[in-house]
């Protein structure tokens, strides 16, 4: 049924590779990725791929640059290897934050990334809830961007029924929190904040009431965990009952886990777009959702030429 479709990963998310093979019946593809004593990554694809649909599933998360490396010369592998179709499968897409020039001189990233993936010989990718909408618009080959949310949607509605505000930790997030708060029926309410430098910042104030209502903080992602656990004692000081939060892609670097576990926050369910370390995963506040299931589905509906946006209607 998927006999010209192969599935391959780099090291970046394994687990999440074998669980989207599993849902789609198919063997993982056979490949070595290491590296060399000096730390150049080494690929070696150690089955035939010819004329072959191939995936590539790859998030760019920690540690950053080897799994950008890892992608990028897998990609090449398996176009030197003839293979028909290279969609790069990105969970989580790297260096998005900086999708713009905020300050002079500074560089765009996400479409620096964009071309590399392009360069290399992507013929589509695959990516969930990127950090801005118009990195879509950096490539010149086709882009699909997944969305979490209605995982996320059927959590929160079974987890917690009523009496909900959904809150934007910024003014940036706030198209993405009124559309999940529009889909529960929930309040929408906003944090005011400064940022002062990369990974820093201060919350201002509250817009909108959130006294006596569960709170959940709606984010793409959280780094180090510094806006969300400030979010969070913000909340708590407005009167909020208790504050919990979803997010798509837990970065969690840093001191994240230890602020989370000594802040306000109840619970903060997340998906496996990033795999958590084992301190992480210990955290009893941190709930996972899979996305295997969702990536598994779009995988099959490009293989057939099928639409992906329809997923989401």
């Amino acid at each position: 049924m998927l006999e010209k479709l192969k599935i391959f990963s780099g090291n970046s998310n394994i687990k999440l590779a074998q669980e989207i093979c599993n849902k789609l019946n198919v063997k993982p593809g056979i490949a070595e990725v290491s590296a060399f004593s000096d730390g150049e990554t080494r690929v070696e694809i150690d089955e035939n791929v010819r004329g072959m649909d191939v995936f590539i599933i790859q998030s760019t998360c920690p540690p950053v640059n080897i799994t950008l490396m890892e992608l990028l010369i897998m990609i090449d592998a398996l176009k030197r290897a003839s293979a028909d179709r290279i969609i790069a499968v990105i969970p989580y897409y790297g260096y998005a934050r900086q999708d713009r020039k905020v300050v002079p001189r500074a560089p765009i990233t996400a479409k620096l990334v964009a071309d590399l993936l392009t360069m290399a010989g992507s013929s589509r990718v695959l990516s969930v809830d990127l950090h801005a909408g118009q990195i879509q618009g950096f490539f010149n080959i086709p882009v699909d961007n997944l969305f979490a949310t209605p995982m996320l949607l059927d959590y929160v509605r079974k987890h917690y029924p009523e009496d909900i505000v959904i809150v934007s930790p910024d003014t940036g997030g706030v198209v993405r929190a009124r559309a999940f708060a529009r889909r529960l029926g929930a309040a929408l309410a906003i944090v005011d904040k400064r940022r002062d430098a990369p990974n820093e910042s201060e919350v201002m104030n509250i817009i909108g009431s959130v006294k006596g209502k569960k709170v959940i903080v709606l984010d793409d992602m959280i780094d180090t965990g510094g806006t969300l656990v400030q979010a969070a004692s913000a909340l708590k000081a407005e009167g909020a009952l208790e504050v919990s939060a979803c997010c798509t892609h837990p970065v969690l670097s840093g001191p994240a886990i230890e602020r989370i576990e000594e802040s306000e926050l109840k619970e903060i369910i997340v998906t496996d777009t990033i795999p958590l370390n084992e301190k992480a995963r210990k955290c009893k506040r941190i709930k996972i959702l899979s996305i295997a299931g969702l990536l598994s589905e779009a995988i099959k509906r490009i293989y057939y030429n099928e639409s992906v946006s329809s997923l989401f209607v």
